[in-house]
């Protein structure tokens, strides 16, 4: 049995590397391409249909929806900004050394075009439930669009149980352990408090997970963000050298672990790759089932959250954190995960820089496991047909913090990357097979 296991393990720490980073790059390439760039064209107009008109009256608060556009992306955001800007950033510059950022940027780039693929048609295809709730994403998408029920049903196998390792397990692993190096505090109590706290929270259904996150999304990303910046201020010397470090890395190579240059190199490009997938998840379709819930009158409007969803994910709090690391040195440590990003901010703003650190991917790490138990309970929905296993699904969920929290870091992380691809494969058949229809959209949208 071990033998076998430890083959799985293999097999998904293989697929969820080199081969998931590049079945999305090329998607993201081809997407770009086939948009003609669209989110880089856009990208102002975008910022100022979402972001920069979050107080003026909107017109699709009237329309049909669970929570509001803005609670869409707060919730995905909770979902994104986890470990994966913290613990992952980390773990991608040690395995691939300061190029697996600019990896990192290039993988978020085109991930753009695919994020806003996937929202645009997870909002078109959505459908009114029973109850008076709405629900979407891939498996609808697959069903309703491809007329292919059954890559509707592979979607929601993988997601329901990849929501595990990409939303919980390597969440709670994360915050565990910097609750242990910074208080500590055992595993196992970290563990049962936040399965506690996160049971109260996902009872209350999408209402109340779009309420909580569109409160603390804002406090903990200017938290960190805040902390980040003050540390490059403070080393501003060291940012233009950091930048020639991570050109340089993403292609000669150079990483804190390996051999020879040339694995450097493979390694920069696959961990960077991976990470920014982890991060930004686009290319799995999660995001797009709580922007199916949005309240928004057009799919391409919505749409536009998710460019700046990946954005401000990978483009900014991913970035400031690799900076941070690499000005500070704490990237050449033997330390791994959130550890060395704690080991970075106390360098440079010494006890506060650690609290900064240890709050914010606790929070962080909170929210992401909220998040994905929406939408891990969405895809378990469907899969079995009917609501009924809502509370089995979430009695494992609550459950699985506790053995994420007292896991080991690395087995996690292998786990979650093969989940990924496996929850991708379907999704990106519905993108790409569908990508005409948010072709036709999109000029509709803009026309009108």
């Amino acid at each position: 049995m071990a033998k076998y296991l430890s083959l799985l393990w293999q097999g998904l720490h293989w697929i969820g590397g080199g081969p998931l980073a590049v079945l999305i790059l090329s998607a993201g390439i081809y997407l770009m391409v086939r948009y003609r760039f669209l989110p880089l064209r856009r990208f102002g107009t975008a910022f100022r249909l979402t972001i920069g008109n979050l107080f003026a009256p909107r017109r699709e608060r009237q329309a049909a929806g669970d929570i509001s556009p803005y609670q869409a992306l707060t919730t995905a955001l909770a979902a994104t900004v986890g470990t994966g800007n913290i613990a992952g950033v980390a773990t991608a510059i040690t395995l691939g050394g300061p190029g697996a950022l600019f990896w990192m940027w290039v993988s978020g780039f085109f991930g753009l075009a695919i994020k806003f693929s996937e929202i645009v048609l997870a909002v078109h295809y959505r459908r009114h439930l029973p109850d008076g709730h709405i629900a979407g994403g891939p498996m609808y998408v697959l069903e309703r669009g491809l007329k292919q029920r059954w890559l509707g049903l592979t979607f929601a196998f993988f997601a329901s149980l990849a929501a595990f390792g990409i939303g919980n397990l390597v969440q709670a692993n994360s915050a565990a352990a910097v609750a242990y190096s910074s208080w500590g505090i055992p595993p196992f109590v970290t563990g049962v408090i936040m399965a506690v706290i996160i049971a109260i929270v996902i009872l209350g259904g999408i209402e109340r997970i779009g309420s909580f996150t569109s409160r603390l999304i804002p406090v903990m990303a200017l938290l960190y963000a805040g902390g980040a910046l003050a540390i490059l201020i403070l080393e501003y010397r060291q940012v233009p050298l950091a930048l020639v470090e991570i050109f340089t890395g993403a292609v000669t190579g150079r990483a804190a672990i390996g051999g020879f240059a040339g694995a450097g190199l493979l390694q920069a490009l696959r961990y960077g790759a991976a990470r920014g997938v982890f991060s930004n998840e686009a290319g799995l379709g999660s995001a797009s089932i709580v922007h199916a819930a949005a309240k928004t009158d057009h799919p391409v409007r919505q749409g536009l959250w998710g460019i700046m969803e990946v954005f401000i994910d990978t483009h900014l709090i991913c970035t400031l954190t690799g900076l941070v690391l690499i000005v500070t040195g704490a990237w050449t440590t033997s330390l791994e995960g959130a550890s060395m990003t704690a080991e970075a901010f106390t360098r440079v703003l010494h006890h506060p820089g650690e609290l900064i650190v240890s709050i914010g991917l606790m929070l962080f790490a909170f929210s992401t496991i909220i998040s994905w138990a929406y939408y891990g309970e969405k895809s378990f929905e469907y899969l079995i047909g009917s609501e009924k296993g809502r509370a089995v699904y979430r009695l494992f969920w609550v459950g699985a913090v506790v053995v994420g929290a007292t896991g080991k870091l690395y087995t996690v992380w292998a786990l979650a990357d093969g989940l990924n691809a496996l929850m991708a494969l379907p999704n990106l058949v519905g993108v790409l097979g569908l990508s005409a229809l948010v072709y036709k959209l999109n000029q509709q949208f803009w026309k009108d």
